[in-house]
């Protein structure tokens, strides 16, 4: 059974250190942590909040209203922890959301599409991408690949499935297996020298995916590329934190207990975890 939360704290119960505020980052569930770790790595000095709106997932599978509608209810939640920037770790919203949202908000987002698409184009010129629903009939990294790379070739997949499993820590199963084989035959049978991870979740996947592709098909991974850009907005702005980091906050909208067992699969360690109901943005 899942009780109401892990950590019986507050946001507001940890000490001011003075620090400059923390990025933000949400995804759908786990998935963003491929861009948490990736912080860790880049920008080791950055404190940050990361919020899984696990009541909500998948979002691959909901429409663009209900999307803009989970978004905005988490980024004015981050407002209200005064974040300085947000990455939308998710490539679903990413895609359907990004340009409104921007407008509507005062500091900066960053979305993991147009990253991804720039690392694709410098990588091979036939590009996979596999991605959840949602992503994969937006079209947006096949927009965003033509864009910068007009003569390269992009297919699309939609795999519905991967997010329920990897959340489900079913890495390893062989119906895991058997699904990878179905989405990315017509990739191998169309000869594609560059995979994009369509969805953050999907770098959970590379020992298997790496497993079933040829050898010369290159991973792209976006997460990476995004805190890269990450990085470069920070210096632009003047706002990169240089000093010690506050710990990392980790909010979610559903179970707590059921996200804290995966970020220690993910993690490495398990993280203090709260329910945030975002509503009304209140703690439980």
């Amino acid at each position: 059974m899942c009780s109401s939360s892990i950590f019986k704290g507050n946001f507001d119960d940890f000490p001011d250190q003075n620090c400059l505020p923390a990025i933000g980052v949400f995804d759908s569930g786990v998935g963003g942590l491929t861009v948490l770790r990736q912080i860790y790595k880049q920008l080791p000095n950055e404190s940050i909040i990361y919020f899984g709106d696990t009541a909500h997932l998948p979002y691959g599978i909901r429409s663009q209203a209900e999307i803009l509608q989970y978004v905005r209810e988490i980024l004015n939640w981050m407002q209200q922890q005064r974040v300085k920037m947000v990455i939308m770790a998710c490539n679903t919203s990413s895609a359907l959301t990004l340009e409104n949202v921007r407008q509507e908000f005062d500091f900066p987002i960053l979305g993991v599409v147009l990253p991804g698409a720039r690392a694709a184009v410098q990588q091979g010129k036939r590009i996979g991408v596999i991605a959840t629903p949602a992503t994969a009939k937006s079209n947006a990294y096949r927009q965003a690949i033509m864009e910068i790379q007009p003569d390269v070739q992009v297919w699309q997949v939609s795999c519905p499935e991967f997010v329920p499993l990897i959340e489900q820590n079913r890495i390893h199963d062989p119906y895991t297996i058997e699904v990878a084989k179905c989405y990315l035959e017509p990739l191998i049978k169309q000869e594609i020298d560059t995979l994009v991870y369509g969805c953050t979740h999907y770098p959970h996947l590379a020992p298997v995916l790496r497993l079933l592709l040829p050898s010369y098909v290159k991973l792209v991974d976006p997460s990476v590329h995004v805190v890269a850009a990450c990085a470069q907005e920070l210096d632009l702005l003047s706002i990169r934190n240089t000093r010690l980091p506050m710990p990392t906050r980790f909010a979610v909208s559903g179970c707590p207990q059921q996200f804290a067992q995966s970020g220690l699969q993910w993690l490495g360690y398990t993280p203090l975890v709260e329910q945030v109901y975002l509503t009304d943005a209140t703690v439980s």
